[in-house]
C-alpha cells in the first residue's frame, strides 16, 4: 500500500474500527476527535436514513444521545454540551476547534425532527399530579428520542427517568401510614437512648427511623460510619414491634442491593447488629433469619435475559417492606423496574451514600433523588410536625419547595460514629467531600497517626514507594504463612488487612501494573511465596461473575490455601464460617493483590492504599477520591502528587440527568 492511497485511520495492515470513513461527514470530524464512537455514528446514520432525516446538526444530537447512556448519561443537553463535553482517553484534537451547532438553532432543528418527540406538559420538570405520563406521551410513541426543554434522550431512559418522577411522587403524596405512634414513640426512646456524649440536636438515625415508619417512601443517606445500617436494624425491629403489638403477620421483608458483594455485606452487616436489640428475642430471631438478595435476583430475570424480569407493575413482589442498600450504584433503568415491581401498598426505603461512586451503568439516582439534602433534612411542615409528636424532637425548617414532594422522606446522617474526632481519614473525607481541594492536601500534609501521604508521579516507578512496601510484605507473610499452614480463616483475615486501590485497570498507575509489582515483592522477601502457577497458595483472588451453582458472586474475595491431603483450594468466608472450593470450579476469578476503588465500593480494609494517576485522567474525580478514602478504616496511604489530588477534589462526576429538576425544581 503506498502512501498516497493509505487510509488515515489504518495502522500497518491494521484498520482502526473506531475510526469511519462512511456515512454523515459532519459527523467524522467528532469521531476523530475521541467524542463519538463508530457505533454512534453508524446508528444516527441508520436512524436518519430510515427517518429521511438529512440535516448534520440533527444526526450529530442522535449520535450523542446514543453516546450518553454508554458514558452515564441519561439524556445529553443541547444548551451547555458543547462547553461540558469530553472525548476518550486518547484523544487530541481540540475540541473547541470543532463545528458545534448553535444552541439555540440546533434545538429547534432537532424539535422539528421526525426522529424526535416532544413532551407533555407535565413530563417538562413539572411535578406530576397524578396519571400516567407514559401514557399521555402517546403520540411520540413511534419516535426513538425524546425533547425535553434542552435535555435529548432515547426514548427509553427518558421513560425509565418518568417512571421514576411518577412513582417518587405518588408516594411522596402517599397519606402516612397508619402505626401505634405511642408504641413508636417508646419504641424510639428504647432503640435509640442517648450516648452520653455531645449528640447533635435532633438525633438523626431517631428522625430517620421515626420518618421510615411514618411514610410509605424513605431515604436514608449518610457517609461510611454514619450508622445506616444501625439505624436499619432498629427500623426492621420497629416494625416486626408494630405488628405484634396489632396482631398482624409479621411483614415480609426484602433485602437488596445492587451487586452481589453488596448483598453479602448487607445480611452480614445486620446480624453483626442484631445481638445489641433492645427488643424481644423472637424479634431478634426474625432479623438474623433475614438474607440478602442482588436486585436482579429480588425481580428474577427472565431465561436468557438481564434487562426483563418477571416481577412487575402487573406481577408485583409480595414483600410487604423492601430496603435497598448502596442505591449510589444502582443505575436509572435498574430503579425504574424496582419501583414498578414495589406494591403501591409496601414499604420503600433506599440507603447509600451520594458522595460515593454512582453506577456504571446510566443515572446518578441517589444523588438526584437526595438533592440539596446534605445537612440533615429538608422536611415540610406537616412533616416536621408528625415527627415531633412520635420523637419529640423538634426539626429546623427547610428551604425545599413545596412541589418537593420526596424530601419528606429523606434524612441524610452527618455524624461519623466509626472514627475518632481527631481522625485524618475522617476530616479527609469531608474536605474531599465539600470540594475543598487545599483543605484536603493539608489535611495530608499533617501526616497524622492514621493518615500518611507518599507525593508521586505514575512515571516515578516504585522505589520511592519503601513504606508501601513494607506494608505490603506485612500484610503479605501473614497471608502466605496462614496458606501455607492451611488455615483459611486466618488467610481471609490477613487479606483484608491491607489493599491497593486504583482508579484505572490498566497504565503505570493501575491495577494491571500492580499486581505483579506486589508479587515480586513478596517473592522477593516472604518465605514460602512462590507465584510459579496459577493457583499458587496465597493468592488472593475475586470473583468477576456470579456463579450461584458454585455459591460465589460478584465482589466475593478468596485465599488459595494448601491443603492437608496435598494440592490446594481456595477459601471463602461463608456465613457459617469458611467454605472452600476446588479451582477448577472457579472460571472467573481475578488475582486481587489491587482492584480498582469501582470494586472496592461496600468492602472496608485495615488499610487503604489509594493509588492516584495522572491529574489529567478523566477517571480521577472526587467520588473515586472520596470513595477509596472512606475504604480504610483505620489507616489510609494516599499515593500521588498533589496535582493530582486537587484534580480529584475539582473534578465532579457530572451525568447529564433530568431526574433532580423533576424532583426538586430547576436548579442553577
Amino acid at each position: 500500500m503506498t502512501a498516497a492511497s493509505a487510509d488515515v485511520h489504518d495502522v500497518g495492515d491494521l484498520h482502526d474500527v473506531r475510526r469511519v470513513d462512511r456515512g454523515e461527514p459532519a459527523l467524522r470530524p467528532f469521531n476523530a476527535a475521541g467524542i463519538l464512537d463508530a457505533a454512534d455514528v453508524h446508528v444516527a446514520t441508520t436512524l436518519g436514513r430510515l427517518a429521511g432525516e438529512r440535516d448534520p446538526a440533527v444526526l450529530l444530537a442522535v449520535a450523542l444521545a446514543v453516546r450518553g447512556p454508554r458514558l452515564g448519561h441519561v439524556c445529553v443537553d443541547l444548551e451547555s454540551l458543547r462547553d461540558t463535553v469530553t472525548g476518550n482517553e486518547d484523544a487530541t484534537a481540540d475540541l473547541d476547534a470543532l463545528d458545534w451547532p448553535d444552541p439555540p438553532a440546533w434545538r429547534a432543528a432537532v424539535a422539528r425532527s421526525a426522529l424526535v418527540a416532544g413532551s407533555p406538559p407535565t413530563a417538562d420538570h413539572a411535578a406530576i399530579p397524578g396519571g400516567d405520563p407514559i401514557a399521555d406521551a402517546s403520540a411520540g410513541n413511534d419516535r426513538p428520542l425524546r425533547l425535553v426543554g434542552t435535555r435529548l434522550y432515547l426514548d427509553r431512559y427518558w421513560r425509565y427517568e418518568r417512571r421514576i418522577v411518577s412513582a417518587l411522587h405518588t408516594r411522596g403524596r402517599a397519606r402516612g401510614v397508619a402505626v401505634d405512634r405511642d408504641l413508636l414513640a417508646d419504641g424510639l426512646r428504647r432503640l435509640f437512648p442517648p450516648d452520653g456524649d455531645a449528640a447533635p440536636a435532633p438525633d438523626l438515625q431517631r428522625l430517620a427511623a421515626a420518618v421510615a415508619l411514618l411514610r410509605p417512601f424513605a431515604v436514608l443517606a449518610g457517609g461510611p460510619g454514619t450508622g445506616k445500617t444501625t439505624a436499619v436494624v432498629r427500623i426492621l425491629a420497629l416494625l416486626d414491634e408494630q405488628a405484634v403489638a396489632a396482631g398482624r403477620p409479621q411483614p415480609r421483608v426484602a433485602l437488596a442491593a445492587p451487586t452481589g458483594k453488596a448483598a453479602r455485606r448487607m445480611t452480614e452487616s445486620i446480624a453483626e447488629s442484631v445481638d445489641s436489640l433492645d427488643t424481644a428475642a423472637a424479634t431478634r430471631e426474625r432479623l438474623l433469619a433475614l438474607q440478602a438478595a442482588t436486585l436482579h435476583r429480588l425481580l428474577r430475570p427472565l431465561p436468557n435475559s438481564t434487562t426483563r424480569f418477571r416481577h412487575h407493575a402487573a406481577n408485583p413482589l409480595p414483600h410487604d417492606v423492601v430496603v435497598v442498600d448502596e442505591t449510589s450504584m444502582v443505575s436509572v433503568a435498574l430503579l425504574a423496574k424496582l419501583l414498578d415491581a414495589v406494591r403501591d401498598d409496601a414499604r420503600l426505603l433506599l440507603v447509600g451514600d451520594p458522595q460515593q461512586l454512582v453506577s456504571v451503568e446510566a443515572g446518578a439516582v441517589l444523588g438526584d433523588i437526595v438533592g440539596a439534602t446534605t445537612g440533615g433534612l429538608r422536611m415540610t411542615a406537616a412533616a416536621r410536625e408528625t415527627v415531633f409528636q412520635v420523637t419529640g424532637q423538634a426539626v429546623p425548617a427547610s428551604d425545599a419547595p413545596a412541589e418537593a414532594v420526596v424530601a419528606d422522606g429523606i434524612v441524610v446522617l452527618r455524624r461519623a460514629r466509626r472514627f475518632a474526632e481527631d481522625s485524618g481519614i475522617a476530616a479527609l473525607a469531608a474536605a474531599v467531600a465539600r470540594g475543598d481541594g487545599a483543605g484536603a492536601v493539608a489535611v495530608l500534609e499533617q501526616r497524622r497517626n492514621d493518615v500518611t501521604w507518599i507525593p508521586w508521579e505514575p512515571t516515578d516507578g516504585t522505589a520511592a514507594l519503601g513504606e508501601v512496601r513494607g506494608a505490603v510484605v506485612d500484610a503479605g507473610a501473614a497471608l502466605v504463612t496462614a496458606a501455607v499452614a492451611g488455615r483459611g480463616s486466618d488467610a481471609l483475615e490477613a487479606v483484608g488487612r491491607l489493599r491497593i486501590l486504583c482508579a484505572h485497570r490498566r497504565g503505570p498507575a493501575g491495577v494491571a501494573a500492580w499486581v505483579p509489582t506486589v508479587e515480586r515483592w513478596l517473592a522477593q522477601s516472604v518465605n514460602g511465596f512462590s507465584p510459579t502457577t496459577a493457583w499458587y497458595v496465597g493468592r488472593p483472588v475475586i470473583v468477576t461473575r456470579n456463579d450461584y451453582a458454585a455459591g460465589v458472586v460478584n465482589g466475593d474475595v478468596g485465599v488459595v490455601v494448601a491443603r492437608p491431603e496435598g494440592g490446594v483450594t481456595v477459601a471463602f468466608a461463608g456465613p457459617s464460617g469458611v467454605r472452600t472450593i476446588a479451582p477448577t470450579r472457579l472460571d472467573a476469578v481475578e488475582t486481587v493483590h489491587a482492584m480498582t476503588v469501582h470494586k472496592a465500593q461496600g468492602s472496608q480494609f485495615a488499610t487503604a492504599v489509594v493509588v492516584l494517576p495522572d491529574p489529567t485522567s478523566r477517571i480521577l474525580t472526587r467520588e473515586l477520591l472520596y470513595t477509596g478514602v472512606t475504604r480504610a478504616e483505620h489507616r489510609l496511604v494516599v499515593v500521588g502528587s498533589a496535582a493530582a489530588v486537587g484534580a480529584a477534589v475539582e473534578r465532579r462526576v457530572q451525568r447529564a440527568s433530568g431526574l433532580g429538576d423533576a424532583l426538586w425544581g430547576p436548579g442553577p
